[in-house]
């Protein structure tokens, strides 16, 4: 059974989907750019029965709040006032593309709070030409176009210390790269590997929609990692 909350933090309301014992190993599940909690689902039986999963609506999606003030920090800063408003000393986090970097942020911002790391088809960034972002719909979508363009700008110019804090990430990190159909360089993320100290990589060719296209091998690689 998933049920669907809100908590209030200090910056904004998140909604997350939580599922699994309630005395099983906290696992938080964080989703990419345009997406919502939701999008965990077709893993999510697999991986709730051995923990209590907490998969979030990052802001600016979903049923989360939009405040306006967006960016992989202020996401950043999201979970892990999450993690403290539910009493979440330490846990296992799962992120795919943008929800990679946010996890990997707070991976080096806060390394006592993260046991292992999962991350989905996420590369180290660097700088690239500007995103070319299409018009804004006119009808209602499920998150916010200002957060869209601002995540957007710092992907296509990132801060190098994202890049340089890998080497101090000290959770077990297990990266799972989506190989050759991925728009997402492969060589990027064998880089990000390499720069965690303690990390494996494993490739699933599904493109960079793994957990999403392949499902059953996702949960194959990633619940055995958590398990561990």
């Amino acid at each position: 059974m998933t049920d669907v909350r809100t908590v209030d933090l200090p910056d904004v309301t998140l909604a997350y989907r939580e599922s699994g014992p309630a005395d099983g190993p906290p696992l938080v599940l964080l989703h990419a750019l345009g997406e919502r909690a939701s999008d965990w689902d077709v893993v999510l039986p697999a991986l709730a029965p051995g923990h209590h999963v907490h998969a979030l609506d990052l802001r600016g999606h979903g049923d989360s709040g939009r405040p306006g003030a967006y960016g992989l920090p202020e996401m950043r800063d999201d979970v892990l006032a999450f993690l403290d408003a539910l009493g979440l000393d330490r846990v296992d986090l799962v992120g795919h593309s943008m929800g990679g970097a946010v996890a990997y942020l707070l991976a080096q911002a806060a390394p006592q709070r993260v046991h292992r790391l999962v991350l989905e088809d996420i590369p180290a960034l660097y700088p690239r030409p500007a995103s070319a972002l299409p018009d804004e719909p006119d009808e209602d979508v499920h998150f916010d176009w200002a957060m869209v363009r601002a995540v957007r700008a710092q992907l296509d110019d990132p801060d190098p210390a994202w890049r340089e804090g890998l080497a101090g990430i000290t959770a077990r990190t297990l990266v799972v790269a989506g190989g050759s159909a991925s728009h997402v360089p492969q060589e990027r993320i064998a880089e990000l590997a390499r720069r965690i100290p303690d990390c494996r990589l494993v490739t699933i060719e599904a493109g960079h929609l793994v957990h999403g296209a392949r499902p059953e091998e996702f949960v194959a690689v990633v619940a055995p990692f958590l398990s561990e």
